[in-house]
Order: C-alpha cells, then structure tokens, then sequence
C-alpha cells in the first residue's frame, strides 16, 4: 500500500473513532443516530469501523447530529490513541480520582479566571436558588441565576422561548448568556439551569471558569420542593412522575459528579445547608490560596 493511500485509511479511522467515543458518551444507540442524521446504520457501522468512506455531506450530518461542528472530526491529531485511553480510564475510576485528575490539568490560569466565581449546578428542586443567593449574601457577592440572564438577553420568558425555538435555541442562548457573564461579571454566585450538563461544550465553559458545587437532594425532596413551586417541569405530562425525576438523576449523576464538590440538602434545614455550601466555598479558597486539592 502507498503512503498517501494508508494515510488515507488513517484519516477516516479516525474519523470513525471518534464519531463511535461522541456517540457512546453521550449514551446514543447506532440506530437514533441513524434516524437523527438519516444515514443508514450499515454505513454509521462501517464508518465506525474505519472501512467506510464519507462524503462531505454525510459528515456534516452526522457531526450535526452529534452535536459538533464537521470540523472536529476531521482534524488532523496524533494523540487519538493517548485521548482514547485516557478517557477510557476516567470512566473507571471514582468521581473522587476524576476531580483529582481534573485539578492536575487544569493551568493556574484556568484556576485564577475560577477564583472569583461560583455556580451551583443539579436538578430544580435542590435548592441552588435558595441557598445560592443566601451564600451571595454571606460572602458579599452578586447572586445571579442564568435564566434570568437569558430572559433579558431575549427579552421574553424562558417558557416562551423554549414554545418558539425549542430546547436547541433555548441551550444556544443559555450559552450566550453563559459567555456575557464570563466576559462582565466578577465575584459572582451563580444558579445554573438542571439540563445545562447536556450540553458538552457549554458545561465544559461552565467548570473551565467557576468554582461548581453539585446541590444534590434525594427524589422525594426534589418532588416536593418543585410541586410546592407550583411546576413539576421538566417532568409534567407524565403519569409515573417519580419514576421518571428517578431516571432524569440517574442519567445526569455522573455529569453533576464533574462539579467541584457536592452539598447534599436532603434531610437538612437551609440554615445547614447553607453552613455546608458555606464549607465548599472555604474549600475553594484554600485550594487557590496554597494549591492543594479541592476534595469532596
């Protein structure tokens, strides 16, 4: 075989690589990948075996329906093989060691832009509001919740703009706004909406520039927490309710687990809560201020 025809051959194995890593993490079946891109599953299989070739066309579908843009599956990068098994390992190990992992890439400069900044993350209900602007309060910052940043960026109610340009607007202004606190705002407590973890780059943005505290509680606490607000959203319309805030925890636990550290406030008082959030943002200080470890 040339050269040029083996090169060739490497290209698109590794096209199919990480076109098969980006659908298993984010837990897609070949088949809905299929539908979603309306490329058949015989050719997705043969492409992600490497023996497939792929039009321009086909890529930009799939990528699209991967939620990345064409071109990043078609760098050209040595360190696959290194990425592959280093990712490979973080799905192994404890979301103790993959925090420890974490702090060890991460750059000082990285750490320094995190300083001034921290957002609660977890499904409604937990409690991020409540205890968010209480923290604000305890420590003289600014306490902000994203979808009211996104409200006045659009200048309509999230539930509208969720009615006119679906979950994939709704994430693309949710990082918009994501981007505009970054850029104008300091010493700043933040409340992240529940599903911001789905979206890859966005949450990527979200750790890479705050100080995260996953506010966890049980499904019980969740439930009762979001009905006494008068909105059982995102879980309306279904008939086993429990059954599916369950499932939603489940699906995004290993997700809130990349957070800094957690509070858990099932079975807590706020003013307790509130001495435990008040703990992990002690944490953060000490581990900016001599560079050990954030532990959980």
């Amino acid at each position: 075989m040339r050269a040029h025809e083996r090169e060739v051959n490497e290209f698109i194995a590794n096209i199919g690589k990480r076109i098969r890593h980006t659908r298993e993490q984010k837990e897609i079946s070949r088949r809905l990948l299929s539908e979603l891109s309306g490329v058949s599953q015989r050719y997705l299989a043969q492409l992600e075996s490497g023996s497939g070739n792929i039009s321009l066309a086909l890529l930009y579908r799939i990528a699209s329906a991967l939620g990345r843009k064409p071109g990043w599956l078609m760098e050209d990068r040595s360190d696959d093989i290194d990425d592959f098994r280093i990712l490979s390992l973080l799905q192994t190990v404890s979301p103790e060691t993959r925090t420890r992992v974490i702090r060890v890439l991460e750059s000082d400069a990285t750490l320094e832009s995190k300083k001034k900044r921290v957002c609660l993350i977890g499904l409604r209900g937990a409690g991020k509001s409540s205890l968010g602007r209480l923290l604000a309060e305890n420590i003289s910052w600014e306490f902000v919740e994203l979808n009211r940043v996104i409200e006045k960026i659009c200048e309509i109610p999230v539930s509208e703009i969720i009615a006119l340009y679906g979950m994939d607007g709704y994430r693309q202004f949710e990082r918009q706004a994501l981007n505009s606190i970054i850029e104008e705002s300091e010493r700043l407590v933040l409340a992240a909406s529940g599903g911001i973890v789905s979206e890859p780059d966005t949450f990527t943005l979200l750790l890479q520039n705050f100080h995260t505290i996953w506010v966890k509680a049980s499904p019980e606490e969740h439930m009762e927490r979001v009905r006494a607000q008068g909105d059982i959203r995102p879980i309306a319309g279904y008939p086993k309710a429990m059954q599916k805030l369950k499932s939603i925890l489940a699906s995004r636990a290993s997700l809130y687990s990349q957070a800094d550290c957690s509070v858990d406030t099932s079975g807590r008082t706020l003013t307790e809560s509130l001495e435990n959030m008040v703990c992990a943002y002690n944490s953060f200080n000490a581990a900016d201020g001599n560079g050990s470890d954030i532990t959980r």
